[in-house]
């Protein structure tokens, strides 16, 4: 069961097997994005001739796009090609996040990865988004310079909650995953990280329909929690 107590030192999260590397999951942790998708979505299911309801579409969440617009169709009896509606759909998104003003990274996200880059936690990236997606998010906020490895759900064979992404992150980084911890905000990539076998923190967020992230090893509202624990982190790569 997951915690919200930060300094619960009996946490399987802060024990050994030290940790070496974070995988964040994009959208909904690096960045409060999924607001700004979920209009852009809609607009992609009218076009299909679907109405969805918030509910449903808060299912849909940490999903690859291929995937939620495939149970979309099936769901209201739809029959349209992927390949169109995949490129209508991802050339949307990127005509919206290449000027949205909104378009921002959390607070202290920054100060938190700042720390873990120089503590020498290796770090990655591993979201369902399409890669250009990724690395225009990446530079529009700023992060992309955290990064060395960058993994899209385009990448691997199955998405969340399958533990593809995951472990494909951990093979690019060079650590095994039971040194990863991830930090997800969706249950479908609490689950993924936890059939990887690696430790996840939950970072509970409202705008993805403050979803059940039970599974995850901690569960956080925001990274002004995670920075309070710095000082009973382990020097070095132990956390």
């Amino acid at each position: 069961m997951a915690s919200k107590h930060l300094n619960n030192a009996s946490s399987s999260l802060w024990q050994d097997p030290p940790i070496q590397a974070v995988i964040f999951d994009m959208d909904g942790v690096l960045i409060d994005s999924e607001p700004i998708y979920f209009e852009i979505e809609k607009s992609s299911f009218q076009h299909l001739g679907a109405t969805v309801e918030e509910t449903e579409h808060h299912t849909y969440v940490g999903v690859t796009l291929e995937s939620m617009f495939q149970q979309v169709m099936d769901k209201h009896k739809l029959d349209h090609v992927m390949e169109e509606v995949l490129a209508f759909h991802k050339d949307n998104v990127m005509k919206v996040m290449q000027d949205h003003k909104e378009l921002q990274a959390f607070d202290h996200v920054e100060q938190w990865i700042e720390w873990l880059s120089a503590s020498g936690i290796k770090l990655a990236v591993a979201s369902s988004s399409p890669r250009s997606l990724i690395e225009l998010i990446l530079e529009r906020t700023g992060l992309r310079r955290f990064f060395t490895v960058m993994v899209s759900g385009e990448e691997v064979a199955h998405g969340k909650p399958a533990p593809d992404i995951f472990l494909h992150a951990a093979s690019l980084l060079q650590v095994e995953p039971q040194h990863c911890v991830v930090i997800e905000d969706s249950r479908n990539g609490v689950r993924a990280a936890k059939l990887a076998g690696m430790r996840c923190i939950g970072h509970q967020n409202p705008g993805s329909g403050n979803q059940d992230l039970s599974e995850a090893d901690m569960i956080v509202d925001h990274y002004a929690e995670l920075l309070e624990l710095r000082d009973s982190f382990h020097i070095g790569v132990r956390l």
